[in-house]
């Protein structure tokens, strides 16, 4: 099976675990649900979960049983773009091609559909009757790795950064920082909760890590690339906002050409960090070239 197709059957997978597992747009919450369905099921690459997927197959575990976890990493990256689109952060009129979650439902639904999926994930993590025959320290351990990688020293944290650096010059080592907790944080925890429901040695679970972190820098950077080169049509966004806003970028600082050279380099760290794996992670392996190749 080629990339492509192990994407594909992975989205799929993770779609119909999704779909049994979230709430139905009934009662009197069905409007609610519906928000948070509503950007739930917009599309996606799934790229979150499936990174935890093919993490746990390659130490050789069979992920199957642990889907509820990978959905709960896409239910806590839907909740960031709801809140991201927001008129108090990004103002993003369009995500994946369709109206944002303000523009359908409103600006206070969408921020407590994003709330609902934020708690939601973490009511899949620690649902024992869904989420698989994880130890409890296995699965106490997930909740902190995700936990930490969204709260204030790494998602929101990123993002509370970004929008207090708008409009000014920062150095080089903030906006590494900026990026490892906005975009690298949670993708990195999706790859370390691979890592623990498959069983890693110590070695094995630094050497993922590292892993993780480079790709989450090569995820960002192509994110500056595309917004500068990527056409609204590929990206299902408007581009360019990133310059409206005049915010520090890759590009902004190195231009286009080292920027690419960078997102190359940090391609080729996550590549050396899986060296003493065998073939069962070569999907990871070509995941982090695809993330670099990316259109949108």
């Amino acid at each position: 099976m080629d990339l492509k197709e192990y994407l594909n059957s992975k989205r799929l997978d993770i779609e119909k675990a999704l779909e049994a597992l979230m709430f139905p747009e009934e009662g009197l919450l069905a409007q609610h649900m519906a928000s948070m369905r509503y950007s739930l099921f917009a599309g996606g690459k799934r790229i979150r979960p499936v990174l935890c997927l093919a993490t746990a197959e390659a130490l050789h575990a069979d992920p199957t049983p642990y889907l509820p976890i990978a959905c709960s990493l896409e239910c806590i990256h839907t909740y960031s773009l709801i809140h991201d689109d927001l008129p108090a952060m990004d103002n993003d009129d369009l995500r994946r091609g369709k109206p944002t979650n303000h523009k359908v439902f409103g600006e206070a639904e969408a921020i407590l559909a994003g709330d609902g999926l934020l708690t939601f994930a973490f009511e899949l993590l620690s649902d024992t009757n869904v989420s698989g025959s994880l130890n409890s320290n296995d699965r106490i351990r997930i909740i902190h790795i995700i936990a930490k990688a969204v709260g204030s020293q790494g998602m929101v944290g990123g993002q509370a950064l970004d929008i207090a650096s708008e409009g000014k010059a920062i150095p080089f080592e903030t906006l590494q920082f900026l990026h490892s907790c906005k975009t690298g944080a949670l993708i990195t925890a999706s790859v370390q909760a691979g890592a623990v429901i498959g069983g890693a040695t110590e070695n094995q679970f630094k050497a993922l890590t590292t892993y993780g972190k480079a790709i989450g820098l090569a995820f960002q950077i192509v994110d500056d690339l595309l917004d500068v080169e990527g056409t609204e049509e590929e990206l299902g966004k408007a581009v360019g906002a990133d310059v409206a806003l005049n915010k520090a970028t890759y590009p902004a600082l190195f231009g286009l050409d080292e920027t690419r050279k960078k997102a190359i380099y940090a391609v080729d760290n996550a590549l050396a960090a899986l060296e003493g794996f065998d073939d069962n992670a070569d999907y990871l392996r070509e995941l982090a070239k695809y993330i670099y190749y990316r259109n949108r």
